[in-house]
């Protein structure tokens, strides 16, 4: 009976061995996604503060476009709506995520290449220092984004490799989605000012 008790306490230590330094890696893991995301969104909504601002200085413009004004506002509007809690992020909540911000890109890129009909509006000192604010911002968000896929990966791995597998099974840590590009982003996108 005394091997029995014996036998039990040294099983439990050894899993308690084994499963502490694992349930503490994957909550550090865990912990650096969650800042990571933080600046992701912290990022996006950088770019979603400089919109008003441009959409205001090209309104001064009295003749420009307001179907393209409208979009770039919509589309800030419904990506800013989006929250993820990356605790519980799933592979369908970030691709409408990012479908979400890819609107807000595509308005945004839109908008960008109707100014080129407008040579008053380019040569506008605010517009230009809004211009490359956002052109900043669109690589910070990349960066970003890099970032993000980086600690999922390190997570992920944690997630699936043994022993630290048993944790996460035991205390249901689950793999977290990756940033993908978008569909038909290898090809060079279509530039014409004719239009």
């Amino acid at each position: 009976m005394k091997k029995l008790l014996v036998l039990i306490i040294v099983a439990v230590i050894a899993l308690g061995v084994v499963l502490v330094p694992s349930y503490n890696g994957l909550v550090k893991a865990e912990e650096e996604i969650d800042s990571v995301w933080a600046n992701v969104e912290s990022t996006y909504q950088r770019r979603a503060d400089l919109i008003p601002n441009l959409v205001n200085t090209v309104k001064g413009q009295a003749n420009f476009e307001q179907e393209t004004l409208t979009g770039v506002v919509e589309a800030r509007a419904k990506a800013t709506q989006t929250k993820i809690d990356p605790a519980n992020m799933t592979e369908e909540q970030l691709a409408q995520f990012q479908q979400n911000q890819n609107a807000v890109g595509s308005a945004l890129s839109r908008l960008l290449v109707t100014v080129e009909k407008y040579p008053e509006l380019k040569a506008h000192e605010g517009f230009m220092n809004l211009q490359a604010q956002l052109e900043g911002t669109e690589n910070r968000i990349n960066v970003a984004r890099n970032k993000f896929n980086d600690a999922a990966r390190t997570y992920n791995q944690k997630v699936r490799q043994f022993p630290t597998k048993l944790a996460a099974v035991i205390f249901g840590f689950k793999e977290k989605p990756y940033f993908k590009s978008t569909e038909g982003a290898q090809n060079a996108p279509t530039v014409d000012f004719g239009k």
